[in-house]
């Protein structure tokens, strides 16, 4: 394989590099190595990801870790993280045009096109990631759920295509799990985000309880936060059960694979249920131990999907 990549140059007016099999293989090599090296509360290319899909997830997990640091990146200013990651996202226009700003775009476009992803999505993942800079508070659950719809949802939906699925009833349920995730991800951080000025509760819940962002961590009024967090969590709850018949739909180890994700998110759930909802306390984890057991659940769990 080899494609021309072609810039402006001030000399000539324009430059063409070639990218090769090499250059595509050493870009999903190092792909591969990013995901593993990053923290995540769930592993991103695990075993149970055929071998010959494991560089698309890597690439596609380069493409949103990269946006996500971006968008977070607490050093620069609002304005230039927004040129940043509008810079970023027309790297994402011109290779989708075969145009390539390095060997990562080169991979990203040969996935994209290899696999058919709708890039659609990809744009939904940095119009999450410009929301995360210009955060607002989110009045109502419904809108927490649109932020989900392009934060998290579209990986759910990308990972489905990469494994030749586009049943809609199937993107429905993966939004479910995505949106479960994402949320259950809130409440672990919420200490966190907090002092980062992101508040991921709606304002009218607080409100039925006489709460505010400016008063919740109020140890006084603790109480009323947890009544606050066991809604949030019941709510979670549900998109996980609801989304639970996904596994319907998938091959034998990305069933695996989901099943241990959802068990993943209950058990997170359990653990915020048993510090009675008061996750300003501490910051609820899971041990590699109770990853294994969990592991083990899902593989006998998903057998009845079959």
């Amino acid at each position: 394989m080899e494609i021309l990549r072609r810039g402006s140059s001030p000399l000539s007016g324009t430059t063409i590099m070639k990218y090769t099999s090499k250059d595509l293989n050493l870009a999903y090599d190092e792909a591969i190595r990013f995901a593993k090296q990053h923290y995540e509360n769930f592993p991103v290319v695990t075993f149970l990801i055929s071998p010959p899909l494991r560089k698309h997830v890597a690439i596609i997990y380069w493409f949103a870790r990269t946006a996500d640091d971006i968008a977070d990146e607490g050093t620069l200013s609002v304005q230039k993280r927004l040129e940043s990651l509008a810079h970023f996202e027309k790297r994402l226009q011109n290779l989708l045009n075969e145009r390539f700003t390095d060997r990562f775009d080169f991979a990203l476009f040969n996935t994209i096109k290899e696999n058919n992803l709708t890039p659609n999505l990809f744009f939904k993942l940095l119009a999450a990631f410009r929301s995360d800079i210009l955060f607002e508070e989110f009045n109502e659950f419904e809108d927490l759920l649109g932020y989900c719809s392009n934060s998290a949802n579209p990986v759910g939906r990308l990972m489905l295509e990469l494994h030749g699925i586009r049943d809609q009833n199937a993107f429905e349920l993966s939004d479910k799990i995505c949106t479960a995730l994402q949320l259950t991800n809130f409440f672990q951080d919420i200490k966190v985000d907090i002092q980062r000025g992101r508040n991921y509760i709606p304002l009218n819940d607080l409100m039925k309880s006489d709460l505010n962002i400016k008063n919740y961590g109020d140890p006084k009024l603790r109480t009323k936060f947890c009544s606050v967090m066991k809604i949030q969590a019941e709510r979670t709850l549900t998109l996980f059960t609801e989304g639970e018949e996904l596994l319907r739909f998938l091959p034998k180890t990305l069933r695996i694979e989901i099943a241990w994700t959802i068990f993943g998110g209950r058990r997170m759930l359990e653990k915020i249920q048993q510090m009675k909802f008061n996750i300003l306390r501490a910051r609820p984890t899971l041990s590699k131990i109770e990853m294994i057991r969990l592991f083990f659940k899902a593989y006998q769990h998903a057998k009845r999907f079959s």
